[in-house]
């Protein structure tokens, strides 16, 4: 079906489609072989290399196991402060108060200029000189302390430009209704935006899991990718295989949080679609909402 924006391609454009993925899939095969063989001249792809992750248990139980966990420690503490503190940023960015609203954007802009490596240095640098934060809990909480800083930023935009794509319709009724500016924006506002901001929040969630190496590379935060220094110097010169099974982790964690995400705003999205029957069954029917629901 042909829509505004895009027409169904005819025989000859899928033609042209199909030579171009050809296309597409011979050069990557090819650049795929050049890879695998420029590895196998240095000697990477040598069982030796490789063997250590399938037959030593201990570069689990004692590199990359306790790596991830470090890892899953810092995101889940960075998420679960990033998440509230993000969306009270947000709201306070919508508030009608210019009291509120300009030192919030303030705060916002400012640490969203900010690269989150830099904010992971100055915290470090902060908790050693005024706090009584041990070397040995210190990198954990500079870690958590950039994240959240820097990803709360983004999050709150994510939340004003949710509940502003909203129809105005939306705010005025609750009005209508008497509702008050935070009543409105926590009953009416927020839920709905919520369906509309999951996929760019979810995208942030993947970016606080991977940030988390940033911690290692510079202040010593014994997460899943520091590990690799560790296992090849114990296990010989396998940094690639190192690094392919590091990204490998990496790739799942990350795909198993889309999946769950994904999986959530279905669930969301198919409440709202509910919510409409049920309502228009009511309306047109003046049925129960369980009546109108089980016939719908």
């Amino acid at each position: 079906m042909s829509s505004v924006l895009y027409d169904n391609p005819g025989p000859r454009a899928k033609r042209r489609n199909v030579l171009y993925t050809a296309g597409f899939l011979a050069v990557l095969a090819v650049l795929a072989w050049w890879v695998l063989s420029a590895l196998a001249d240095k000697g990477q792809l040598d069982a030796d290399k490789w063997s250590p992750f399938v037959t030593d248990v201990r570069v689990w139980t004692t590199y990359l196991l306790p790596g991830l966990v470090e890892t899953l420690k810092a995101a889940a503490l960075s998420i679960l402060i990033a998440l509230p503190l993000g969306a009270l940023l947000g709201i306070g960015r919508l508030s009608d108060h210019r009291w509120v609203r300009v030192p919030v954007g303030t705060v916002v802009e400012f640490f969203r200029a900010i690269p989150v490596l830099l904010l992971m240095m100055f915290a470090s640098a902060v908790y050693a000189q005024f706090t009584p934060v041990s070397s040995d809990f210190r990198p954990l909480y500079a870690v958590v302390t950039g994240l959240v800083l820097y990803n709360a930023s983004v999050i709150a935009e994510v939340v004003r430009a949710g509940v502003l794509s909203l129809p105005r319709g939306q705010g005025d009724a609750a009005v209508a209704l008497g509702m008050r500016k935070g009543q409105t924006m926590l009953y009416v506002l927020l839920p709905q935006a919520v369906t509309v901001m999951l996929p760019a929040l979810v995208s942030q969630l993947v970016v606080i899991v991977k940030d988390t190496a940033l911690g290692g590379a510079l202040l010593g935060f014994p997460e899943l990718l520091s590990q690799n220094r560790q296992i090849t110097a114990n296990y010989g010169a396998n940094t690639i295989a190192t690094f392919t099974v590091i990204a490998l982790i990496f790739i799942a964690l990350n795909f198993a949080l889309t999946t769950l995400a994904g999986r959530l705003e279905r669930r969301l999205r198919q409440g709202r679609k509910t919510a409409g029957v049920t309502e228009s069954a009511v309306t047109k029917t003046g049925k129960t909402p369980a009546e109108a629901v089980s016939e719908a």
